[in-house]
């Protein structure tokens, strides 16, 4: 209960800063937008265990990315996100029981799972490296649903950058 308040209280913070922003850039003419607004194509490269929010951090910032085309006009269906997720922060896209296998605690519950579906609903690829998994000793049943398993993030980024894909590195 007190952690779906704190979750709460976040978003609702979070909601009233994009609100504010979008007001100043209404009264701003001069911002710059983004020009191309089709097919736009992203690679998210999380390994760090930095939280903020009471999230993964880099979790948090892809949301946010998606709220700031939406602002420019850009439909998520013309958003082309992959997330992958490999090193200290895979564990982020862990069921309950081996998210609190892997911190210790007992009574820990895995806050990242809602954005994790939320980015799934609005299109995102959420990704985690197998060697990374066989590294910890998890299996494709301790991952969220809708989590896809690569073969090693190193590869699978490479292919997506050939692809076309912008690459972001999260620190």
């Amino acid at each position: 209960m007190v952690n779906s308040l704190r979750y709460a209280q976040k978003i609702a913070f979070l909601l009233s800063a994009l609100l504010f922003s979008s007001l100043s850039y209404s009264a701003n003419p001069d911002i710059l937008t983004v020009k191309n607004k089709q097919d736009i194509k992203v690679v998210y490269d999380i390994n760090q265990n930095n939280i903020q929010a009471g999230i993964g951090k880099g979790l948090y910032y892809v949301r946010g990315l998606l709220q700031a085309y939406q602002k420019q006009g850009v439909s998520n269906k013309q958003l082309h996100i992959s997330v992958v997720v490999h090193g200290a922060a895979a564990y982020w896209l862990l069921k309950d029981k081996p998210y609190q296998k892997f911190t210790g605690n007992p009574f820990d519950v895995n806050a990242n799972k809602k954005v994790v579906q939320d980015l799934l609903g609005l299109g995102v690829s959420v990704e985690i490296c197998h060697v990374t998994m066989k590294g910890y000793g998890w299996t494709a049943e301790d991952v969220l649903p809708g989590v896809k398993l690569v073969f090693d993030a190193y590869t699978r980024m490479i292919d997506l950058q050939q692809q076309g894909y912008a690459y972001i590195k999260f620190f």
